[in-house]
């Protein structure tokens, strides 16, 4: 059976359009009709199509012009030329400048229908690649500095044993990235890979989400429901944000931890799981013990061996291949022309101190990718961050707010920023102002520090004359 597809035909014969429109729509495909190039490049460019069938020889601007402008574009459609004056070189033309087929007018309806279902056949296969690359790639930790090489050594090491990791981190640093990469390192690869945010499930469903539970066992149970142990047999369970977990779940969670069986709502016996559990959290867990929210016995369960992900601030050094890996991502699954990015616009986003991490990057990256032209530069790249928020409290005597409860205080983004904001703050204290030393003792080049603080609020002009 022909796969339904929507088909531009291009043509300033109305004879042909009226003829081919009514074959494809008799197999049952939709066609849209045009005789002219320009009005063509419109629709393509606004509307999705399986395929465009463009005649060559068209008055003021012809088809072979108008398969340039497609590909310009970043149309991913397939072109099939058409032509009643072929000829070689056109074919050849044709076919070097993009052209899936080239068919001779009069056209066989056979002919042409087959040409169409051969071109939707290739367009499948190429977009089932294109996802496949994207999952690899989705899944793929992408690094070439020192700080990663060593956490990655740290799971190479762990990954073949059982040992229950567990993962520190920021937000969007890629804590779950790091455990499906443990898992797939693990003699469990070929096991589920089962994932559950204990932050973002309400703490009356938590329990059926992890245990599951039987039909009727509480209203609006309509049916039995496998919880994510027993999806993860075999496999590995990753728990994000461990540290949000509900207490009377913590007591819940070590017995089967314990006990390795877990026992849905409602049922009259356990049931025996094998699963490898990896938690990850951004909260400090020795310190939720020591406050009584989290506890004692669960955590020497869970936190056998500790991994800490570093943030993007800290490994600078893997922001071109991050960004290098998400442009191609992101354009893989636009089916998008990759666009590079300039070494001054790399430098831009190294500046930056991405309180959202490698998330935020990768969403930066995209928004640069949708409006990009030939390249990225840095001027693209300053329009697109985000500007620091603005701080209150009392004023340090480098201008701004120097408030020490402001970390407590406002969204992750904006505490991270006050944090950033109290360490080079302090730094430039601890050195008597010296701008030269403060750079050296925080890393960066002197003229990043200037860059840093003028992103930060902090007023360096009362030091210039000093240093």
């Amino acid at each position: 059976m022909t796969v339904k597809a929507k088909i531009l035909i291009v043509d300033d014969e109305a004879n042909t359009l009226a003829s081919l429109s009514r074959a494809f729509r008799l197999a049952g495909h939709e066609a849209v009709v045009c005789d002219n190039a320009a009005r063509a490049l419109e629709l393509a460019r606004t509307q999705p199509f399986d395929l465009v069938l463009s005649d060559v020889v068209m008055p003021r601007r012809d088809g072979l012009a108008l398969l340039e402008d497609l590909k310009s574009a970043g149309v991913a459609a397939p072109v099939v030329m058409m032509s009643g004056q072929a000829h070689i070189e056109m074919a050849v033309r044709a076919t070097r400048l993009g052209a899936l087929d080239f068919l001779e007018k009069p056209l066989s309806t056979e002919k042409l229908l087959v040409t169409v279902e051969n071109a939707l056949k290739l367009t499948r296969l190429e977009t089932e690649n294109r996802d496949l690359r994207m999952r690899v790639g989705k899944h793929t930790l992408v690094f070439a500095g020192e700080t990663m090489r060593r956490v990655m050594a740290q799971i190479e090491r762990v990954a073949a044993s059982e040992a229950r990791i567990c993962i520190y981190g920021e937000t969007g640093t890629g804590k779950e990235l790091v455990a499906r990469t443990l898992h797939e390192k693990s003699p469990r690869a070929n096991g589920p890979f089962v994932t559950l945010n204990c932050a973002a499930v309400p703490a009356e469903l938590i329990e059926s989400e992890l245990f599951g539970h039987e039909k009727g066992s509480f209203t609006g149970a309509a049916q039995r429901h496998t919880g994510k142990f027993e999806q993860a047999h075999r496999g590995t369970l990753f728990l994000d944000e461990i540290g949000d977990m509900p207490a009377a779940m913590q007591a819940k969670l070590l017995r089967v931890l314990e006990e390795g069986e877990v026992e849905r709502i409602g049922a009259d016996k356990p049931t025996a799981v094998d699963v490898r559990v990896v938690v990850a959290t951004h909260r400090n867990l020795e310190q939720l013990v020591e406050s009584g929210g989290f506890r004692r016995d669960l955590y020497h369960r869970v936190v056998v061996f500790p991994v800490e992900l570093p943030p993007l601030r800290k490994r600078a050094e893997d922001l071109p291949a991050l960004v290098e890996h998400f442009v191609r991502q992101v354009s893989a699954q636009n089916g998008w022309k990759p666009i590079p990015f300039t070494d001054a616009a790399i430098n831009a986003l190294k500046q930056y101190a991405w309180p959202g991490n490698i998330r935020e990057l990768r969403n930066i990256v995209e928004g640069l990718l949708l409006l990009a032209g030939a390249q990225v530069d840095a001027e693209a790249v300053e329009l697109a961050l985000p500007a620091p928020g603005a701080h209150s409290g009392r004023s340090s005597s480098f201008g701004g707010a120097a408030d020490s409860n402001a970390a407590d205080r406002g969204a992750l983004a904006e505490r991270v920023l006050h944090f950033e904001r109290a360490q080079v703050v302090n730094e430039l204290e601890r050195h008597q102002r010296n701008i030269s030393q403060t750079a050296k003792a925080l890393g960066l080049e002197r003229s990043h520090l200037y860059k840093k603080c003028q992103q930060l609020g902090i007023d360096l002009k009362s030091l210039e004359e000093r240093n």
